[in-house]
């Protein structure tokens, strides 16, 4: 049996921000890969699913709904547990992220705890070892 480390993918414009995602997580056992743009994002997520997705609502180009809209028209992106992430909270953006199937709504500035609870809710991970 092996032990496939989970996969957890943040596309956020912000580069802070995806810095914040990889301290948070940096204790727990997970492969972690930032994308700077959904453009940037889309050719890996068209070939894989991650464990958990952290969607940035707000960014250039492509925002982080219509990404997500875009995810679930591909068979092995209908089931990713997705978490939406916003700095401005409207009840439309809500409202369209739920219909879309997400998992939560936060709302910026993220804390390292919040992120890091999160992925233990949604993903079965486990602490690095420590020697």
């Amino acid at each position: 049996m092996t032990d496939k480390m989970p996969t957890i993918v943040v596309v956020d414009d912000s580069v802070t921000s995806i810095s914040l995602y990889e301290f948070s997580i940096e204790p727990l056992q997970v492969n972690f890969i930032g994308f700077k743009s959904s453009e940037e994002a889309l050719p890996y997520l068209q070939e894989h699913q991650p464990d958990l997705l952290f969607l940035d609502i707000i960014m250039p180009g492509m925002d982080g709904l219509s990404l997500l809209r875009h995810l679930r028209t591909l068979a092995h992106q209908k089931d990713t547990r997705v978490i939406m992430v916003t700095s401005k909270d409207y009840a439309q953006d809500r409202q369209v992220a739920k219909q879309l199937g997400t998992e939560a709504f936060l709302v910026k500035p993220l804390k390292f705890k919040e992120i890091r609870e999160i992925v233990c809710k949604y993903v079965d991970v486990k602490p690095k070892s420590t020697q």
